[in-house]
């Protein structure tokens, strides 16, 4: 059986963050406040040095984490080809990008790290021996619209299983295993005028698995209008989803598994996610040996509901979990 902690990135709260309302300090409480074991923040956002860590970052770090008895337990770096505005990075240079990033996340004392996708499989292979260096577990995340069984991902898997090293790995986002649409997408649809039956027209296509430039066209074809076409463009990208879940490919993967983004948009009352099927999904992590963190990772950040929901989805975990 496997060990499941709970943490929270603090990502869910960039919102608040941004607009002043929570400073670093007050999202690491919350989330202490709300049950969570750890958690997750991504670099770009919230590390002040970044991307390296100052010895006073570092102590600040220290002083909330022992005051608040919470653990900062993962790295989100991201990998950006486009930080030039002559040309895109090369693969050596995104390499080097990450190799910074490992070293960062060992200084902060985070045992993982959530890579992103362009980072090539051959660039993660080279990584390998820096992540071992510093004790650092490097997952590359599935986001959106890739599955566990995706090309790319089956990519990875081959040069994970090939280099033997236990440090290279997944980070699934369980958006990926979606099932219906983005909630807040398509209640901000209607509110902007889009007709049900052309919402409702634009699912079914996603469900068929019609191609985007077909879809978009029998969409116009019938009429839709820019909210319409706006919902649609979210079903084909980072809030797809699909008739059945991809569960078997995540069984395949759960060995290579680094953590988990506990991605989440709405939770109703009886604490269910509006598009992921959570009930689904924990128990074949909960049979399995994983020993790790699930990163509750809110994202429909302007609603002003990411501290209600939060909350809502650790009480969820805990009640599918039964912790």
């Amino acid at each position: 059986m496997g060990n499941i902690k709970l943490g929270v990135s603090l990502y869910s709260f960039t919102d608040e963050y941004v607009k002043g309302k929570l400073s670093l300090e007050d999202c690491i409480r919350t989330a202490a406040e709300y049950g969570a074991d750890g958690f997750e923040l991504v670099g770009t956002q919230m590390l002040s040095s970044y991307p390296y860590v100052t010895d006073r970052v570092l102590s600040e770090f220290k002083t909330m984490t022992n005051a608040y008895g919470i653990d900062f337990v993962s790295y989100g770096a991201n990998t950006d080809r486009g930080v030039r505005s002559d040309r895109d990075l090369t693969e050596e240079e995104m390499l080097q990008s990450a190799i910074i990033d490992v070293k960062t996340a060992g200084k902060l004392g985070c045992k993982v790290m959530r890579a992103q996708y362009l980072l090539s499989p051959s660039a993660l292979a080279k990584l390998a021996p820096y992540a071992e260096s510093y004790g650092v577990k490097v997952g590359i995340e599935i986001h959106n619209p890739e599955t566990p069984t995706s090309p790319i991902m089956q990519s990875y898997l081959e040069v994970i299983e090939q280099s033997g090293s236990k440090f290279i790995g997944f980070t699934p986002d369980f958006g990926c295993f979606a099932t219906r649409p983005n909630k807040p997408h398509w209640d901000s649809a209607l509110q902007n005028g889009a007709p049900l039956e052309l919402l409702e027209m634009a699912a079914q296509l996603r469900y068929e698995g019609v191609p985007r430039e077909e879809g978009r066209q029998r969409l116009l074809d019938a009429g839709a209008n820019g909210a319409v076409m706006g919902a649609f463009q979210g079903m084909y990208g980072f809030v797809t989803f699909y008739k059945e879940p991809d569960l078997e490919g995540l069984k395949k993967i759960m060995p290579y598994v680094v953590h988990f983004h506990g991605k989440f948009h709405y939770l109703d009352e009886k604490l269910e996610e509006a598009s992921i099927p959570y009930k689904d999904i924990l128990p074949i992590i909960a049979e399995s040996d994983f020993d790790g963190y699930i990163m509750a990772e809110y994202e429909d950040h302007i609603s002003g509901r990411a501290l209600e929901m939060t909350e809502r989805f650790l009480r969820m975990e805990q009640k599918l979990l039964s912790k």
